[in-house]
């Protein structure tokens, strides 16, 4: 089903260019303007003047220009043969140091309603505009979407045997990760990669925006007289990862809620005591620990914060009521975590809607949870939601019944990097 190559990367000639550590950086969404600015003090040539451009009165078209004259300076040089790129990301999660390991290559484009390429999530708008955008004037992937595949154990093997050499590029990021590539011009490999994917399905772990976007920017091109069927926009590059690998984290993303009027904590509990058993708790220093103990009974669980040293653990009493309010939803996306809180709690008990929680007017999304705590003790919100994270096990089965999670179900860690591996679509 799925149809993969490999490719030749436009990437950094470090000899001109300067340290890849300073001509790299996180996915744009996560940087501040801050650390935009940082990033480039550091080296004028890094990776965000071209991902997040924000320079001039058109800084798309700027962005497109800049790529064009790096080309020309060799800053930015086209690999000479195409490679299968294996990428490993090294890092430390509780104490735990972890890897994770997968190709990066060429995906063929194809409409989710095909059932190749399945997604999980929700999009908004405004990013696949500003992702369009930059594809009009740069028509280059600076970034890879990230993607699972379901391994029969033939895959994994060849991936570790062709990366058993010294990786090309190494290094440490600020955040203490490190990264590893090798760069593997064997064509061998790559047929044998692109036999075993063909009866494959792939499933969009981050990057659901700039799918849609490459899917959009494909039909423009040919439109516009841009490009034809078989030119280089029919594909997308692609970080793939065995499902089942022991490096995969997923980390939860918690629910702040704000902005409720005469908010009444008693009234709050009350409500949830319909469908969850309550339990205070007298410290939030065990909540994570608690909340991973019922994780691992496979029970429902959430912790409530609403200040003060204490918290409540709330554990959903009767998996079947949302049988009864989802009847129409496969059980893979009724009985997620995320879908008991949007559906049972934020909706149904405190009226926030769908919509609400799309424009973020009274629930705002963090991804750590003190933040959230702080969120609260610090009197700017009503109470916090912090929740487990979602299986990897979920994730396919929503995906494969064509349903979608809630915006912000999943948080996959560590993030990829942006900037090792470009891919022109000239």
């Amino acid at each position: 089903m799925a149809d993969i190559k490999a490719f030749r990367a436009l990437r950094f000639d470090c000899q001109k260019a300067g340290d890849i550590v300073q001509l790299t950086c996180p996915p744009y969404d996560i940087i501040s303007e801050q650390q935009r600015l940082e990033y480039i003090e550091k080296n004028e040539h890094n990776v965000i003047r071209l991902e997040l451009p924000r320079e001039g009165e058109d800084p798309y078209a700027q962005a497109g220009r800049l790529e064009q004259q790096w080309e020309e300076e060799g800053i930015l040089k086209r690999d000479e043969q195409e490679c299968t790129y294996i990428y490993e990301e090294e890092f430390t999660v509780k104490g735990i140091t972890r890897s994770i390991k997968g190709i990066i290559c060429l995906v063929k484009l194809t409409p989710f309603s095909e059932g190749v390429v399945l997604p999980h999530e929700f999009t908004l708008s405004k990013a696949k505009e500003d992702r369009f955008n930059l594809m009009k004037s740069t028509f280059c992937n600076f970034s890879q979407i990230y993607s699972l595949y379901m391994d029969d154990g033939n895959t994994r093997p060849l991936i570790e045997e062709a990366s058993s050499g010294v990786p090309d590029q190494e290094f440490c990021d600020q955040s203490g990760i490190i990264h590893r590539l090798w760069a593997v011009a064997d064509p061998d490999l790559a047929q044998k990669l692109s036999e075993q994917f063909k009866s494959r399905k792939l499933y969009i772990a981050d990057g659901h925006h700039r799918y849609e976007t490459a899917l959009n920017f494909r039909d423009y091109a040919r439109e516009q007289g841009l490009a034809k069927e078989g030119d280089p926009v029919d594909y997308c590059m692609m970080m793939l990862v065995d499902m089942e690998h022991p490096g995969l984290v997923v980390f939860p993303t918690h629910r702040v809620v704000t902005g409720l009027e005469n908010f009444d904590p008693a009234n709050a509990l009350g409500k949830c005591s319909e469908y969850f058993e309550l339990k205070p708790m007298d410290s939030i220093d065990n909540m994570e620990q608690v909340l991973e103990g019922l994780y691992e009974e496979g029970k429902t669980a959430f912790g409530l914060y609403m200040g003060g040293k204490g918290w409540q653990c709330l554990t959903l009493r009767d998996q079947g009521v949302m049988d009864r309010l989802l009847p129409d939803l496969s059980p893979a996306s009724r009985h997620m975590d995320v879908t008991v809180l949007h559906t049972l709690i934020l909706e149904r008990l405190f009226g926030i809607d769908k919509e609400n929680m799309a424009n973020q007017k009274n629930l705002v999304y963090v991804k750590q949870m003190e933040e959230a705590i702080d969120a609260v003790r610090n009197g700017g919100a009503n109470f916090a939601f912090l929740l487990n994270p979602t299986r990897v096990t979920e994730i396919r089965d929503v995906a494969a019944a064509g349903e979608k999670m809630p915006q912000k179900s999943t948080y996959f860690y560590p993030k990829l990097i942006t900037g090792l591996v470009m891919n022109k679509l000239k």
